[in-house]
């Protein structure tokens, strides 16, 4: 499966960023083949608006099946759902902890956004 996760940092021993749409790196993990690839996310960092859905267009080209993150915005939310990409919210600690966790069955699918737009 491929998993993206928000990251503080571009290595798995970085902190899980919160934020969805303006988390300053995605980590791509390859649970099967055991890749990793990361993404720099300077275009949601920066955006005024529309971080969510520019960061949700990353993440589908990059043909993850999942996203594990802190939060989800809804118009970041309504983009992934309409890609069949799912979200797990909650997640904390380390990259490598979350991938952890997902993988224990410790994080919940999430069936809609946990925070307004605009949160940042």
């Amino acid at each position: 499966m491929k998993i993206v996760l928000t990251a503080t940092g571009e290595v798995l021993d970085s902190q899980l960023d919160p934020r969805f749409g303006r988390a300053p790196w995605f980590i791509l993990v390859d649970t099967d083949s055991g890749d990793i690839q990361t993404v720099e996310n300077s275009s949601g960092v920066e955006a005024e608006q529309g971080a969510g859905v520019q960061a949700a267009e990353v993440v589908s080209r990059l043909g993850a099946q999942c996203v594990v993150t802190g939060h989800c915005g809804p118009r970041a939310f309504r983009a992934l759902q309409a890609a069949g990409i799912e979200v797990f919210t909650g997640a904390s600690g380390t990259v490598a902890e979350a991938v952890e966790q997902l993988k224990a069955g410790a994080l919940e699918k999430a069936h809609g956004p946990d925070v307004v737009g605009h949160w940042a």
